[in-house]
């Protein structure tokens, strides 16, 4: 089998980023599985075993994600058409943005201070007709 890429010239961006957070997440796996190493005594060095399973680790899934990111055409032809509808994307611009931001925020702190609100006048009414006990 020929080390290749196929479709080698399309959704470039979107492989290098998928790429790149899939090594973060296997070497985040290699260094959970050494330090979980850290209890076993096998009866050599311990840093050797966990070196040696860490590099058995990352050899095997990098060559998984090269599979995938890669060389997997259904995988591949996602990725490609992944950035292709990123293209199309209409995004906000910045002023936009922050206006929805606000009245995001506004809205959130308006429904909070009704709820304070309704709670505070059920409590009432419930403490009136000695449902509840009164609270300072």
């Amino acid at each position: 089998m020929a080390v290749s890429i196929y479709k080698k010239g399309q959704g470039y961006y979107t492989r290098v980023y998928t790429a790149i957070g899939y090594a973060l997440l296997v070497l985040w796996g290699a260094y959970w599985l050494t330090r979980q190493m850290d209890v076993l005594d096998m009866g050599v060095a311990q840093t050797y075993v966990q070196a040696g399973a860490a590099v058995l680790f990352i050899s095997f899934f990098s060559y998984i994600g090269y599979l995938f990111i890669g060389r997997r055409k259904r995988s591949v032809d996602f990725l490609v058409a992944t950035e292709a509808e990123m293209k199309k994307v209409n995004w906000s611009t910045r002023r936009e943005v922050t206006g929805s931001t606000f009245i995001v925020i506004v809205i959130s702190f308006f429904i909070a201070l009704l709820c304070w609100l309704f709670d505070n006048v059920f409590a009432w009414f419930f403490a009136t007709i000695d449902v509840l006990e009164p609270t300072l």
